[in-house]
C-alpha cells in the first residue's frame, strides 16, 4: 500500500480549544475587518493557515529551556548555547541575535546596499523586498522560467535563473548591486526549494563579479530535505552535511528562526567576515539591543538554541513535508490547480486558475482568501499582485508572476483531520468558483500595504 501520509513523530501533550463561528457570524466579521485577513482576530478563526512564522509548537525540550533561560542583559549562558548550535550547524564564523527575520534584513540589508541601486534575489519575499526598497535600492527576481509553469514537474523551481543573473550584472553594471540574495526555499515561488549545485553556481557569479551573497535561510531545514530527495550527490548525506554544504563560502545570511528553528520568536544574522560582522553588531546595538540578547528574551534564546537542533531532525521533516504531500493528493483528486510539486512550508493554491474571471487587479488570490474564510474559517492569505503591491517609482499596481493563496501549514499543531477540512472547504469553493468576484482597495499604506490595507468586494 503507498504510504501518503508520515505520521506524527511526537506525541501531544497539552491542547488548546478551537471554535469554529457560523457562516453568519464569519461574514460579519470579515467585512468588519475590511476583508484583510490580518485584522481579523485569531478567536475568530477556526484554521490558521495565515503563516507559518513563529506559529508553531514547541518541544517539551524547549519548554524545559524556557524556565532556565538566563535574563542576564549582558553574556547570558543561552546566547553562548545558541552561537554553539548556530555555528555548528551553519559553518559562518561570527552570529547575531535579532528578534525576527525582518530585523535581521533592517540590520544587514542597508550595510550590503549603502551606495548601490539594485539587490538580485531568486525571488524577493516581502519584507526582503520591502527593506530593500527602504535602503534606496530595488529588488530585481531572477527565478528560473519553470517556476512559472505551476502544473509542470520540475525539482528544483526555486533556483536562481544562472544565465539571466549574468545578463543582468552585464547590462546594470557590478558595481551597482550591492548582493545576490538565494532565499531557502523559494517562498514567493511556491515554497520550492533550491539545488546545492544551482546555490554553488550563483554564488560562484557572485564572487567572480565581487558581488556579496547572502542567503535567506528561514527554511533551510525543508531545502536541505528536498536536497536529499531529489539530489544525486547528497542521496546519503545527513541533513546536517547538505546544511553545511548549502551555507559553505556564503558571504552571510539572514533568518527568521521563527519557522525551521521551531521557535515563537527569533532570528539570525550570519557573516564570514569580521569587518562585517562589527558593523551588523553596532547596528544591533542600535535597533535591537545588546548583542547577547539582541532584542530577545532568555527564554526565547534557550528555546531556539534548543530549537535548531530539532528542525534538522530527519524523522520531524520527513513528517513534515509528509503534511504538505498529504493535503496537495487531495487537491490532486479533486482537481484544485496548485503549484506543483508542492513545497515545504505550504499549499500555494493557484487562484489565477482557480479563479480566471477574476484579474490581477482585482485580486485572485485576496479572494480565494476571503472565501476559504466564509467558507470554513480558514484563515490563508495572498502570494500575489495584492501582496506586490505597487511600482515604488510610477506608484502603478504590478503585475505578480503568481496569483497564490497560500495555505502555511504551522509546525507540529495541526493534524489530519484539519488537513481534511482545509480539502473539503477549497471542493466547496471550486463548486461555486465562478460566482466569486474580486476586490479593490479603498485604503493602504505605501509600504508592505497587505498587513494593514483596507477592501471592499466589487459588485
Amino acid at each position: 500500500m503507498k504510504q501518503l501520509y508520515f505520521p506524527e513523530p511526537f506525541r501531544i501533550k497539552s491542547v488548546e480549544p478551537l471554535k469554529m463561528l457560523t457562516r453568519e457570524e464569519r461574514e460579519e466579521k470579515i467585512a468588519a475587518a475590511n476583508y484583510n485577513v490580518f485584522a481579523l482576530a485569531s478567536q475568530d478563526v477556526y484554521i490558521d493557515l495565515l503563516t507559518d512564522s513563529g506559529t508553531g509548537a514547541m518541544s517539551s525540550a524547549q519548554w524545559a529551556g524556557v524556565m532556565v533561560g538566563d535574563e542576564s542583559y549582558a553574556g547570558a549562558d543561552c546566547y553562548y548555547k545558541v552561537q554553539s548550535s548556530a555555528k555548528e550547524i551553519f559553518g559562518l564564523p561570527y552570529i547575531q541575535l535579532v528578534h525576527q527575520g525582518r530585523a535581521a534584513e533592517k540590520v544587514l540589508l542597508p550595510v550590503l546596499l549603502a551606495g548601490k541601486k539594485y539587490a538580485i534575489s531568486n525571488m524577493h519575499f516581502d519584507t526582503t523586498r520591502a527593506h530593500v526598497e527602504l535602503a534606496g535600492a530595488r529588488a530585481i527576481d531572477c527565478v528560473v522560467p519553470q517556476a512559472l509553469d505551476t502544473t509542470a514537474y520540475y525539482d528544483f523551481k526555486g533556483n536562481m535563473d544562472c544565465a539571466r543573473l549574468e545578463q543582468y550584472i552585464a547590462e546594470l553594471g557590478a558595481e551597482n548591486i550591492g548582493v545576490i540574495i538565494m532565499t531557502i526555499t523559494n517562498n514567493s515561488a511556491g515554497g520550492q526549494p533550491v539545488s546545492v549545485e544551482n546555490i554553488r553556481k550563483t554564488r560562484a557569479i557572485a564572487h567572480k563579479h565581487g558581488i556579496k551573497f547572502m542567503i535567506d535561510a528561514a527554511r533551510y531545514a525543508e531545502n536541505a530535505y528536498f536536497v536529499k530527495l531529489r539530489e544525486p550527490e547528497f542521496k546519503e548525506s545527513s541533513i546536517a552535511d547538505i546544511v553545511k554544504a548549502t551555507f559553505e563560502d556564503a558571504d552571510c545570511f539572514t533568518m527568521s528562526s521563527k519557522k525551521d528553528a521551531i521557535v515563537n520568536m527569533g532570528g539570525l544574522i550570519g557573516c564570514r567576515d569580521k569587518a562585517l560582522f562589527e558593523l551588523v553588531k553596532q547596528r544591533t546595538i542600535s535597533f535591537e539591543g545588546f548583542i547577547t540578547y539582541g532584542g530577545m528574551s532568555g527564554r526565547d534564546i534557550e528555546a531556539l538554541a534548543q530549537g535548531l537542533r530539532e528542525g534538522i531532525d530527519e524523522n520531524y521533516l520527513r513528517y513534515r513535508i509528509g503534511q504538505m504531500q498529504y493535503l496537495a493528493g487531495r487537491l490532486d483528486e479533486a482537481g484544485i490547480p496548485y503549484q506543483s510539486p508542492v513545497g515545504g512550508h505550504a499549499v500555494f493554491v493557484d487562484a489565477k486558475k482557480l479563479l480566471p474571471h477574476i484579474p490581477y487587479y482585482e485580486f485572485p488570490a485576496q479572494a480565494l482568501a476571503i472565501e476559504l474564510y466564509r467558507e470554513a474559517g480558514i484563515r490563508a492569505c495572498d502570494i500575489g499582485s495584492y501582496m506586490l503591491g505597487n511600482d515604488p517609482d510610477t506608484g502603478k499596481q504590478l503585475e505578480a508572476d503568481f496569483e497564490f493563496t497560500r495555505l502555511a501549514i504551522p509546525r507540529r499543531v495541526y493534524t489530519q483531520s484539519h488537513l481534511d477540512v482545509i480539502a473539503d472547504a477549497l471542493i466547496n469553493i471550486k463548486e461555486r468558483a465562478s460566482k466569486i468576484k474580486g476586490f479593490c482597495i479603498v485604503e493602504e499604506p505605501p509600504i508592505l500595504r497587505h498587513f494593514t490595507a483596507k477592501l471592499r468586494p466589487l459588485d
